[in-house]
């Protein structure tokens, strides 16, 4: 895979969710709930063009947009 901008809405085991971009230990942003830090990311993604990941409560990947250069564009 190309080096692909991403960002993750992850849950904080303190309470809250928060966002980090791809690769990194900390916390780029907390949030109170996970919709707001969904909201938030959403715009950042948007904004970095990068791939968003929502992660549920286990860590598996609930939810996916791109927002970047997707490899795989539909056709027509």
């Amino acid at each position: 895979m190309a080096n692909q901008k991403t960002h993750h809405v992850v849950t904080n085991p303190n309470g809250g969710c928060d966002i980090k971009k791809g690769g990194a230990d900390r916390a780029s942003k907390h949030c109170d709930t996970k919709q707001e830090a969904i909201e938030k990311a959403r715009e950042i993604s948007q904004n970095q063009g990068s791939e968003l990941y929502i992660h549920g409560l286990d860590g598996r990947i609930q939810q996916k947009d791109s927002h970047g250069n997707d490899p795989f564009p539909p056709k027509g």
